[in-house]
């Protein structure tokens, strides 16, 4: 059973052009959405780097929300479709670390749909409510635990990594 005082973190790369107009648009109708996103907003969801979620998780997200254009509707052409080509990719890796692929969503969402932007995060927040905290660092700590390293032994092999290639 899911617990109702969780509450989950949500990083949300949104384009400036869309879907971060959309979200403006939904703050200034009021419309009533989680409080549980924080926004970063990029000219064009196509310079969303796979490295940016994966940081995003590691750092302590509980999900990352993609919004862009709708396909055809670019601002750059085809930045819409290299999201999405990265998108599936991020997938397939996320279901290889073992974390739920529900806890990436990928949304298309024009500037005028400010509705759907509050669905969409109050929907998100909800699923992972059910699906409970990531606690990806911990999972670290826990990874290297089962490894049988210590965080000592991590950090001076580190060291050694380092002196070597210094």
């Amino acid at each position: 059973m899911p617990d109702a005082a969780f509450q989950p973190r949500i990083v949300a790369f949104f384009c400036n052009w869309c879907t971060y107009t959309a979200a403006d648009l939904a703050g200034v109708s009021r419309f009533k959405y989680a409080p549980n996103v924080r926004v970063v907003r990029l000219m064009c969801s196509g310079r969303v780097d796979p490295q940016f979620i994966l940081s995003a998780f590691s750092q302590g997200a509980d999900g990352v929300l993609i919004g862009g254009c709708h396909i055809g509707d670019c601002h750059y052409s085809e930045g819409n479709l290299k999201t999405l080509r990265r998108f599936q990719m991020l997938r397939r890796l996320l279901r290889g670390l073992g974390i739920d692929e529900r806890r990436l969503r990928l949304e298309w969402i024009s500037a005028a749909e400010g509705d759907k932007v509050r669905v969409i995060v109050n929907e998100m927040t909800e699923q992972l409510r059910a699906l409970g905290p990531l606690g990806l660092p911990g999972r670290f700590e826990e990874w290297d635990r089962e490894a049988g390293r210590t965080e000592a032994e991590a950090a001076g092999s580190e060291a050694r990594e380092e002196a070597a290639h210094a």
